[in-house]
């Protein structure tokens, strides 16, 4: 029997680490921008997976909190969490209750995916942010299933259904990874035009799929099977 390969092993944790890293860099970069109360949606217990918790991003938030609903990762009444069924209406006293949602892949997750979205919006006073797999490998279990896919102009118009405005976007572009990507809308939107990072909206959203070879990458290749 093959020992085990442990650069194969690399390869496949990058496929699906790689994007993560991106976002939670993403995330780093914009959280202290934000002030007021800010929640996490579908929060689980806030971990980054990279060994931190999103709540240490948001240095500035006056309150941070938490939602989540039932399941295998759901509901454990702790401290500021709160119960939320994103299939369902929000309930009243959560409607604009916060100054920033946030949600993390979470939404290809959600068959009902528009009432969901309709319902991070009607959360927040001002500001969404939401990462979304572009592409990536299925990934479901009896727990939960894996239904969408998200374009820019997909998540632009749900922005545009909620009465919102796009004010930063970005892609992640690691060949042979997932792709993710990441949008913060606000409902003020001229109030942010000078505070976030200068930005291009994505035009080609997946352009490094199916990529061919560099021929440093072939060299090496070539190499290494003879």
């Amino acid at each position: 029997m093959r020992p085990p390969n442990k650069k194969m092993g690399i390869r496949i944790d990058r496929q699906f680490r790689i994007a993560r890293i991106w976002s939670n860099r993403q995330i780093r970069r914009l959280a202290s921008i934000f002030t007021g109360d800010i929640v996490n949606v579908s929060a689980w217990d806030d971990r980054d997976k990279e060994g931190g918790y999103y709540r240490e991003y948001f240095s500035n938030a006056s309150g941070y909190y938490c939602t989540n609903y039932a399941g295998a990762r759901g509901y454990q009444q702790r401290e500021n969490e709160y119960f939320v069924d994103l299939t369902k209406d929000v309930p009243e006293e959560l409607k604009r209750r916060f100054d920033v949602v946030f949600n993390h892949t979470t939404l290809e997750h959600i068959f009902e995916v528009r009432r969901a979205f309709k319902n991070l919006c009607e959360m927040t006073r001002d500001i969404v942010i939401i990462v979304v797999p572009f592409s990536q490998v299925q990934h479901e279990k009896e727990s939960y299933k894996d239904y969408w896919r998200f374009t820019p102009s997909c998540i632009r118009e749900l922005f545009r259904e909620n009465e919102m405005e796009v004010v930063y976007e970005a892609e992640s572009e690691h060949r042979r990874s997932a792709i993710y990507l990441l949008f913060v809308a606000s409902r003020n939107p001229q109030k942010w035009k000078e505070r976030m990072p200068k930005y291009e909206p994505i035009t080609e959203a997946g352009s490094s799929i199916g990529f061919q070879w560099s021929l440093k990458e072939l060299k090496r290749k070539v190499l290494r099977k003879y």
